[in-house]
């Protein structure tokens, strides 16, 4: 039986891609090459922080901040594309909203990062489908600023050691998400898309370990930044006590407005130039 399901289904894809190669898709759309085809794409949205300084989802405080995309897109198959982005996003939390609140930490951070992936869509380029579903992966790198408030003042994190430990500010991130993508012309379209970016660090949020012998650190700063506690009328906490939980690293989620332009490729540009030398 399952053999017979499978010879039905490489029919009917035999079907479809005998369909196309005679040059059209649907509603008797021309059909087109789609190896080379470009397009241009930005997003607009918002990100949030899931780490050591969040335990829970606060709906009244949940720390989100602006992230912005710009990248493209190249075209391998009727469903698969190359994708890269340079993206910027900015994520906080502050512990005074959580279990912990004992511990008094938080933490703002602005970060630039760049990322490679594939795209698989559900439905082909020449199938011409108004909407289109996609899945997507990806690999990447982050450059980690975190800061931290105090007084009036906001201090850079990673250059104080808080817990006496230096740390990789440029980690790895592996990205995954999905999306649906909405034809509005012939070249744009515009979608949603949530996408879940994992650290290799638990250094986004400058939280990890344990809390260090503060004679350890190497001035005031470090000192009041790495044990907070002090700050809100608690004992400071003890050397050696839970600070935060290297066993999970932290991610960041963005839900983002997208917005897509195919440039095209080769062919279609020679076609247009063509048109328009004989347009009168």
């Amino acid at each position: 039986m399952k053999y017979r399901i499978l010879f039905y289904i490489i029919f009917l894809y035999s079907i479809t891609s005998q369909t196309f190669s005679q040059g059209y898709g649907n509603a008797g759309q021309r059909y087109v090459q789609p190896f080379g085809l470009m397009s241009v794409t930005a997003g607009l949205g918002v990100a949030y922080y899931m780490g050591d300084l969040r335990d829970g989802i606060d709906m009244k405080h949940l720390g989100l901040g602006p992230s912005i995309s710009l990248g493209g897109q190249f075209r391998f198959t009727e469903n698969f594309s190359a994708r890269g982005e340079i993206r910027f996003y900015q994520v906080k939390a502050d512990q005074q909203y959580s279990k912990n609140y004992q511990n008094n930490l938080s933490f703002r951070t602005r970060n630039p990062d760049i990322n490679l992936g594939i795209q698989a869509d559900l439905f082909g380029y020449n199938r011409h489908a108004p909407i289109n579903p996609y899945l997507f992966a990806g690999l990447g790198a982050t450059f980690m600023t975190p800061k931290a408030q105090l007084g009036d003042n906001w201090y850079s994190l990673a250059p104080l050691m808080t817990e006496g430990e230096k740390y990789n500010r440029l980690p790895l991130v592996f990205t995954g998400g999905i999306g649906v993508s909405v034809k509005t012309t012939e070249r744009l379209s515009l979608g949603l898309e949530l996408c879940n970016n994992f650290v290799n660090s638990d250094y986004l949020d400058d939280v990890s370990t344990f809390y260090p012998d503060p004679d350890a650190l190497a001035s005031d700063l470090a000192r009041q930044l790495s044990d907070r506690s002090p700050e809100i009328g608690l004992p400071p906490r003890q050397v050696g006590g839970m600070r935060g939980g290297a066993e999970v690293k932290d991610s960041y989620l963005f839900f983002q407005v997208r917005a897509k332009y195919l440039l095209g490729n080769r062919q279609q540009a020679r076609e247009r130039k063509k048109l328009k030398c004989f347009t009168p």
